[in-house]
């Protein structure tokens, strides 16, 4: 009797084991409801739109969001992947967003409705409010609450991932020091000028290269990118500068996310590729289009400062970038800051990030809120030849030029020889004449074409005017792949 008791007990403690074992691999029974990161409490959702939310669940699972006033459900696929789709007010709140599946229910708090910016790029993007000009005075002010801020962890991947790291939190003097300069002085400027909320997105890794934030699927659609694929072979795969491992670990997981749009800062690491980088940088932009699926979003960005790269056997690498960069204006609902005259010949970070987030917010202020001001700099038109001097026409010159200094700077014209020689450069109320005592036959005129120019030409705005050439002659960084 004992001994059959015994035997008893001890298939009972089997059978318990084994039973809770069973529950503990059945993940449908006690899977719950759960979102990405970049949903959460303190967020920011665009506003006036659609906007998606999703996450993970059992599969044929059904989850509920409300919003407001709305309701929306949505099963769960094969894989437990879910999305909803629920409309924005006007910029207000705090608001809550509520999800629920069967087995759990998430409440973000604290939600406000306003405008939602993506920033990235390599390290000045990255580059730290602590780090900026008047740092000390800048975090002190911090105390913008309406303005949230989110900052995808530093990853990356082989293949895209579906979440990141990252949480989102008010802007305050605790929690500025270490975001984005240039992405905070532009939401800051959006944010007092337009008085709704900002939500901050800061994607950014310092040193890095235009292709590693593109699609591989991007990337095999031009043979000029076929080198960037082969070379990609011979990299340790840990290497953040892989093609597309930025893409994968720091863009794909954002893409549900509904923004307005995206500013960037990058191409220091392109430089020497600059010829490549006139397809590369637009390629970039509309694959993030494609893949956010909300339309030619607004993309604005920085055309890179003055610095002495120290290649002094083809300083005109950087003025190649700076082409690439005025070019890729060609693409709709971009925008382009100038920024020759605030940078630092000796220093790759030039530190004046307020003046650079403000020259980005120009323009989504002119282009998207309707707002009277002057967004750019003069950007070359075209030129005409008048005898032994070509006049220069501009965009953005309407109520004149304007030189800050005694005469133009860093003009240089040549002859059919294409030897180009310094000019002298008059205004002419929105034109420049470009001459020289050397060319008597002149067929182009360049301006800033040098990695350490610093030019004095502005419009009345005080907004510089970008490098240009007029010439089509061959580029010294054409055969760099």
């Amino acid at each position: 009797m004992r001994r059959d008791l015994g035997g008893f007990v001890r298939w009972w403690i089997v059978g318990m084991v084994l039973g809770l074992a069973l529950v503990a691999s059945a993940p449908s029974v006690w899977a719950e409801v759960k979102l990405p990161k970049i949903l959460g409490d303190n967020m920011v959702l665009q506003q006036q739109t659609e906007v998606r939310i999703w996450g993970w669940a059992d599969p044929e699972e059904e989850v509920t969001v409300r919003f407001q006033d709305q309701k929306v459900s949505a099963k769960a696929d094969a894989k437990g992947q879910w999305l909803v789709k629920v409309r924005t007010p006007e910029a207000g709140g705090p608001y809550e967003v509520q999800v629920a599946g069967k087995n759990n229910q998430i409440t973000l708090r604290n939600v406000l409705v306003g405008e939602v910016w993506v920033g990235s790029g390599q390290s000045n993007m990255q580059w730290e409010v602590r780090r900026s000009d008047n740092a000390q005075e800048e975090i002190a002010a911090a105390k913008y609450p309406k303005i949230r801020l989110f900052t995808v962890a530093r990853k990356i991947s082989d293949k895209p991932l579906d979440d990141c790291e990252g949480a989102w939190v008010e802007c305050s003097p605790e929690t500025i020091p270490g975001f984005s300069a240039v992405a905070y002085f532009f939401g800051r400027h959006l944010h007092k000028e337009l008085g709704v909320p900002v939500g901050l997105i800061n994607s950014s890794w310092g040193g890095t290269i235009c292709e590693a934030w593109t699609s591989p699927e991007a990337l095999q659609t031009d043979e000029d990118f076929k080198p960037i694929l082969d070379r990609a072979k011979q990299f340790n795969p840990k290497n953040p500068n892989q093609p597309s491992v930025l893409f994968h670990g720091m863009i794909h997981p954002l893409l549900p996310f509904v923004i307005r749009g995206a500013i960037w800062y990058q191409g220091e690491s392109n430089v020497g590729r600059a010829a490549q980088y006139k397809k590369l940088f637009p390629t970039m932009i509309q694959d993030w289009r494609k893949h956010w699926q909300i339309g030619d979003f607004p993309f604005y960005y920085v055309q890179l400062a003055p610095f002495r790269y120290g290649n002094r056997a083809q300083p005109e690498c950087l003025a190649e970038l700076w082409e690439a960069q005025l070019q890729t204006l060609r693409l709709p609902n971009t925008g382009m800051a100038v920024i020759t005259d605030i940078g630092n010949i000796k220093d790759i970070h030039p530190t004046n990030k307020q003046e650079v987030g403000r020259r980005l917010a120009l323009w989504a202020l002119a282009k998207i809120h309707g707002k009277q001001v002057v967004y750019s700099g003069p950007l070359y038109e075209s030129c005409v030849v008048e005898g032994n001097k070509i006049r220069i026409k501009f965009q953005h010159a309407d109520d004149g030029l304007v030189c800050k200094g005694d005469r133009l700077t860093h003009f240089t014209i040549a002859g059919e020889d294409k030897k180009f020689v310094p000019a002298e450069a008059v205004i002419d109320g929105s034109t420049v004449v470009v001459s020289s005592p050397q060319v008597a036959k002149p067929v182009a005129v360049r301006f800033a074409w040098e990695d350490t120019a610093e030019p004095n030409l502005f419009n009345k705005a005080g907004l510089p005017a970008s490098p240009f050439r007029t010439d089509q002659f061959p580029m010294v960084t054409e055969g760099n792949k």
